[in-house]
């Protein structure tokens, strides 16, 4: 039959939009929904927008994979639209003598994944690149990075809409019959409520794609991970930016932990740390400084008293819970849910901006459609 679009992306965060973006270079008619009023109003536009290198995740994982690879697709990108980014490096340190141990594992690590150029450095090492630093021991990554994670979606959804698709926000997806034979009733809710038949549905709808799975008809309740809220604050700090580069102290259970970044405007920053909630909730507790100051002189020792003021907080959409072991990203085809044509993404949290690119590209080959963007 003759659809009315080619292909349909629930979700207009980074990875959607990428997703998209995959599609319409392929020559495919796509469509990106976005329920909200702008593109990238959910876990794109709360986050550290750090590029990352690739060294934490388990070696094959599509983390792993997808990151590496992402990344250098990334870079590429920016470069060539002049998007504003940095590649500042980052600094992994070991702040107490037992920690070298977790240091080198991170390390090996990072050199099974494939990421390119990292350095063991002594703490001396370390603090001679970064004075403030204090630390016994660190790697250096110099591929990783900062970006203008707004700048870098506003591009891809004027690409979208140059090779003849279109973002359409205010769009909320309201439910997806398939169609005997293959492809999709895709059905929107809003004040334009409407009916567009489409070949192919992807649903990256960050933290509402398991809501978003339930809504296809015959989608499996079975095959939906459960969702766990895992929020994480920010806080800026007055002055100066003390360091250059990225510093990330060991990582804790279930995230990276808490970090500093300067960000693109010079601004520090602080965070995000990990607490499990049971609904979205973007207010930032002043009492949160007390571990953030703790965890923080543990790297800065001069950071001074009443210098962290809140500032944002983001929710990752964890497949695991308090005391669980991390998940890997979930991009769900027909093997799973039995549904031709359908990619359902669950779980793509951290690294998944510097991801963006390589699961757009991840999501085309699972539907075996050829060439590459």
């Amino acid at each position: 039959m003759a659809f009315e679009t080619d292909a349909i992306i629930i979700g207009a965060g980074a990875v959607g939009l990428a997703t998209g973006r995959a599609f319409a270079l392929r020559g495919h008619e796509t469509l990106v929904l976005e329920a909200q009023g702008a593109i990238g109003q959910g876990i794109s536009s709360r986050n550290s927008e750090v590029i990352h290198a690739g060294l934490y995740y388990p070696t094959g994982s599509l983390k792993a994979r997808l990151c590496v690879l992402g990344r250098q697709l990334l870079y590429a990108y920016l470069d060539k639209y002049h998007i504003a980014h940095e590649r500042c490096g980052k600094l992994i340190v070991a702040t107490q003598p037992h920690e070298a141990a977790r240091l080198e594992a991170i390390f090996r690590q990072a050199q099974d994944n494939g990421v390119e150029g990292l350095q063991r450095m002594t703490g001396a090492q370390a603090q001679a690149m970064e004075p403030e630093l204090s630390a016994v021991a660190a790697i250096f990554s110099p591929d990783s990075g900062v970006m203008d994670a707004h700048g870098y979606m506003a591009n891809m959804a004027g690409e979208i809409s140059s090779l003849g698709g279109a973002v359409v926000v205010n769009t909320p997806f309201a439910g997806a019959p398939p169609l005997e034979g293959g492809g999709f009733v895709v059905r929107t809710g809003g004040e334009a409520a409407t009916e567009v038949t489409t070949r192919y549905l992807v649903i990256a709808a960050g933290l509402g794609a398991q809501d978003a799975a339930a809504l296809v008809d015959g989608f499996p309740a079975g095959t939906i991970p459960p969702l766990h809220y895992g929020k994480g604050v920010y806080f800026t700090c007055a002055g100066k930016a003390p360091f250059s580069r990225l510093v990330y102290p060991l990582p804790i259970p279930g995230a990276l932990g808490t970090h500093y970044r300067r960000d693109l405007g010079g601004q520090a920053r602080f965070g995000p740390d990990l607490d499990f909630v049971d609904a979205p909730d973007y207010t930032v507790d002043p009492a949160r400084a007390g571990a953030f100051y703790d965890t923080i002189r543990r790297f800065w020792p001069g950071l001074k008293d009443d210098a962290l003021v809140p500032d944002y907080a983001g929710i990752r959409p964890k497949l695991h819970g308090p005391g669980e072991l991390q998940t890997d990203f979930r991009i769900d085809g027909a093997d799973q849910h039995a549904i031709a044509g359908l990619i359902a993404l669950f779980g793509i949290e951290s690294p998944g901006l510097t991801s963006s690119l390589a699961i757009g590209e991840a999501v085309c080959q699972r539907l075996g459609l050829t060439g590459t963007s």
